[in-house]
């Protein structure tokens, strides 16, 4: 047993245990089936599963590290890029060196592709692999937990209730991030926020912030502190989002009855759209290490936000989104080449937007309008200020 045992991504000797376990559960075969083939697996549920299990033997056979895993994971990624993405761009990792370990903290709107884009971005360019925090209320199905900690991430603990256990729970978060990249030299990813940003507003939560430095002894500077975490904000942006009129539907149920009741596996099957629906563009935008005189935690969320929005890099989406609400055309930069937005030269894409928005009900066309638009709204406002 070590401190983070209950916490940490599996190691290579429970690999095999695990892949096993995994092959053996039904209701895995069935996730698995219903992904590859709904509509057998309807008609014909037990042959399928019979199927996948038998495909999932051959597949992992002779699989024992975690290095394996994350090879074979890498090879569905690669698939997903071709099938689902247009590009995947990035900018900004030339100021990184691949042998030190970062805090990446990013904004938030994809619970699987997040990190899957980063962590693809920095195995590409010969970084080490991540270490991803994923909340608890994710992995309330025993296989999703197997799944989640074979590949790297570890586990944030959501489910505490009393504030003595939510204290000690994000102490011993902190000490683990803090462990993982001072004494591992391990890079870490964790969101800005607790979820996803479904309104398209990027916000760092304080309370991120404030965990970090739990682990910090008492009279130590919370610039030395934070320095010794080698912190990275990383805004990513995607042109169009899979889970769009999804996120449209519980954010209009919040705004009408000011509350939203989640199906028992409605975050399973947002990983599932996320990773399978279409994204256009992907920009990975890496941004500078934090090394300023930091007073408080404050002024430490201050400077990721501004570097996150900073760095984002809007698409067509966006800016179209802002000018069916505005009514003219953005003055703002898009795309990672950062070229004025001219709308009278994106007369397709802006015709395969409103394609989109004319699938969803009216009560969520004018939210993913929003959705799409705040970024922009947000590089605007930054603009302003610099002014």
């Amino acid at each position: 047993m070590t401190q983070f045992d209950d916490i940490r991504p599996f190691n290579d000797g429970e690999v095999r245990t695990t892949l096993n376990r995994l092959i053996q559960n039904p209701e895995f075969c069935h996730a698995i089936a219903s992904l590859k083939q709904p509509r057998l697996s309807k008609l014909v549920p037990g042959l399928v599963r019979i199927l996948v299990k038998w495909g999932l033997e051959r597949e992992l056979k002779g699989i024992e590290t975690v290095f394996e895993v994350q090879a074979l994971v890498k090879r569905y990624m690669d698939v997903m890029m071709v099938e689902a993405t247009s590009s995947l761009t990035f900018s900004g990792l030339d100021q990184l060196d691949p042998n030190k370990a970062y805090l990446f903290v990013s904004n938030h709107r994809d619970i699987a592709m997040d990190p899957a884009f980063v962590g693809l971005v920095l195995f590409n360019q010969q970084f080490e692999a991540l270490r991803v925090a994923i909340g608890d209320n994710l992995l309330k199905k025993p296989y999703v937990s197997d799944l989640m900690r074979l590949n790297k991430c570890f586990i944030v603990n959501r489910s505490a209730t009393s504030p003595r256990d939510k204290l000690k729970a994000a102490k011993h978060l902190s000490s683990y991030i803090h462990h993982s990249i001072v004494e591992d030299n391990a890079s870490v990813w964790i969101a800005q926020r607790e979820g996803r940003a479904k309104d398209g507003i990027d916000k760092t939560n304080s309370a991120v912030v404030g965990m970090f430095a739990l682990s910090k002894a008492k009279k130590a500077p919370l610039l030395d502190y934070i320095a010794e975490l080698n912190i990275v904000p990383v805004s990513i942006s995607y042109e169009l989002d899979p889970c769009d009129e999804a996120k449209a539907r519980e954010l209009h149920a919040h705004n009408t009855h000011g509350a939203y009741e989640k199906d028992e596996h409605e975050d399973v099957a947002s990983i599932a759209t996320g990773i399978t629906g279409q994204k256009g563009h992907v920009h990975v935008a890496f941004g500078q290490v934090l090394n300023g005189n930091y007073q408080d935690t404050s002024e430490v969320v201050a400077e990721i936000d501004q570097q996150i929005i900073g760095n984002y890099v809007l698409h067509a989406s966006n800016c179209i989104a802002w000018k069916l609400l505005h009514g003219e055309s953005p003055k703002v930069l898009y795309t990672e080449k950062h070229l004025p937005f001219v709308i009278e030269d994106e007369a397709l894409a802006l015709g395969e937007f409103e394609a989109r928005l004319s699938t969803m009900s009216p009560d969520h066309k004018e939210i993913v309008l929003a959705m799409y638009a705040n970024p922009v709204t947000a590089k605007l406002a930054e603009k302003n200020s610099s002014d």
